[in-house]
């Protein structure tokens, strides 16, 4: 089991440490629904430093993303970012990643946890061919994340870069508590916030800072409430909404396929496109108190089974519970069966929570 260089700080804090993706993490540390609502009121602090690491630079390095990704990277401007994808010959999605651009000739590539050595394998061998190195530096980067309505100005008191004009999907470098960062404007709840690259060894110190400068408007946050966070916001989750026998398409991003250039799992897609999936992924919102969980049988209008659900949970921020699922593109899903008994559901437009000042 790994540690990320925050594991002492959390078992000072009573996180209660769970397994994820091989790593011992804080899965709450007091009231799940509490982290949660502090970062949609107030700000949270998470560590993410199980994330990876991945820089790909070389005079051709946008040329072999390019050919890696489903994306884009070479159209980037210096310190923008982009969502994107990494999937298989026959476009099955390996991974979701975000790509930075740091400069001409330099990006960085952050990937889930439990895919990062996926991710530096496969953008190697991908990077044969190209001027372009990939050096996979997770184990020496933490990566702190701060998010909610009052992050910036939490922030902005240990910082001289400017937040305010830093767009979102940017990065710049700087420093914070005089610790040397790149800081991102990027996140995985739906909120406005900010994600911190450090040197492993200076993880600690900077959260300490962070909570310091934020006092009560800031609350250290767990695995728990940033999967209902993220949920809420409609954002998938690597192994749920996204598998390597899933395409981009069935999770409804095609807008981020780029078809008009070459890259691996390209022939593949353009089918998919031209055709359409086989299935589509809805949001359901349970009429009952019953949770709809990963794995249950969604049930369509014939009464018969028409999909699966991949993510569920209570949401603290519409008092229901509610759930994602993959569904037959022409299903008209009715009902999630829940250990025997068919709980109704309403189908709803993703995400199920989007922040108004956005």
């Amino acid at each position: 089991m790994k540690t990320t260089p925050l594991y002492e700080l959390h078992q000072e804090l009573g996180g209660n440490l769970v397994d994820f993706a091989g790593y011992l993490m804080p899965l709450r540390y007091r009231s799940e629904t509490a982290e949660h609502q502090a970062v949609r009121t107030s700000a949270g602090i998470f560590d993410v430093s199980h994330m990876g690491e991945i820089f790909v630079t070389g005079a051709q390095a946008a040329e072999a993303l390019d050919h890696a990704l489903v994306g884009k990277p070479s159209a980037l401007e210096q310190g923008r970012a982009r969502y994107t994808m990494l999937v298989d010959p026959e476009g099955g999605v390996l991974d979701d990643l975000i790509v930075y651009r740091l400069s001409r000739h330099g990006f960085l590539v952050v990937a889930n946890a439990a895919n990062k050595g996926v991710v530096a394998a496969e953008l190697t061998a991908r990077a044969e061919g190209f001027e372009a190195s990939v050096d996979d530096q997770s184990e020496n980067y933490a990566l702190i994340a701060v998010q909610g309505p009052r992050a910036q100005e939490i922030l902005a008191r240990l910082t001289d870069a400017d937040l305010a004009g830093l767009k979102y999907y940017s990065l710049v470098s700087g420093t914070v508590g005089g610790t040397v960062a790149f800081i991102g404007r990027t996140g995985y709840t739906g909120e406005d916030g900010f994600e911190l690259f450090v040197d492993a060894g200076d993880a600690v110190g900077l959260w300490k800072k962070i909570t310091e400068a934020g006092g009560d408007e800031i609350t250290p946050c767990g695995l728990s409430a940033r999967d209902t966070l993220r949920l809420e916001a409609g954002m998938p989750l690597y192994g749920h909404e996204l598998t390597a026998e899933l395409t981009p398409y069935d999770a409804g991003l095609g807008r981020i396929v780029r078809l008009e250039k070459d890259f691996v799992g390209r022939d593949a897609l353009a089918a998919v496109a031209e055709s359409g999936p086989s299935r589509r992924l809805v949001g359901l919102v349970a009429r009952g108190r019953r949770v709809p969980r990963a794995g249950y049988a969604v049930i369509g209008d014939d009464g018969a089974p028409c999909g699966v659900v991949t993510s569920g949970a209570p949401s603290p921020t519409l008092g229901k519970p509610i759930a994602m699922a993959y569904v037959g593109t022409g299903a008209v899903p009715v009902a999630v069966d829940i250990r025997g008994k068919h709980e109704p559901v309403d189908v709803v437009d993703l995400p199920f929570y989007r922040r108004t000042d956005k």
